[in-house]
């Protein structure tokens, strides 16, 4: 039995030393964190209030302008649509002008080579069409009128 008790006091001395006090570091880290997430959550709290009290305020407005406010949205909306259609095509132009000049010049451009396979590709097509095309002419304007 003595020997049995000897072989617990120091496995009990040594749970004692491993489970030491936290450190100041460890308790400023906890603190901090548990006063920012405190904050936050009040923040939360207040924003949300924030928005209900305003829905109720407005809700009753939005009802008696409604038959305003829908159409002067639906304008605005259509107009922010339209600005960002025809900014987007003199984009897409001034990129389309842009590839094209540095096209011409001579720098190729990415995309070159696929425009030089293609214009060869319907050279050779029109060329082909061009010796079928011919005897069917020569047949009309040879015909007795």
């Amino acid at each position: 039995m003595a020997d049995l008790h000897q072989h617990q006091q120091p496995m009990t001395r040594n749970l004692h030393e491993s489970s030491s006090s936290p450190s100041t570091r460890q308790t400023v880290r906890f603190l901090t964190a548990a006063t920012i997430g405190m904050s936050l959550l009040v923040l939360s709290g207040l924003t949300l209030t924030g928005t209900v009290i305003g829905l109720v305020v407005a809700t009753p407005l939005m009802v008696l302008f409604s038959p305003v406010l829908v159409p002067a949205v639906i304008t605005m909306c259509l107009l922010t649509a339209g600005f960002l259609f025809s900014g987007g095509c003199g984009v897409a132009a001034a990129t389309a002008l842009s590839w094209i000049y540095r096209y011409v010049t001579g720098k190729h451009p990415m995309g070159a080579d696929k425009v030089d396979y293609a214009r060869v590709m319907i050279s050779d097509k029109a060329k082909e069409l061009g010796h079928y095309a011919q005897p069917q002419t020569d047949q009309t304007t040879t015909a007795p009128y």
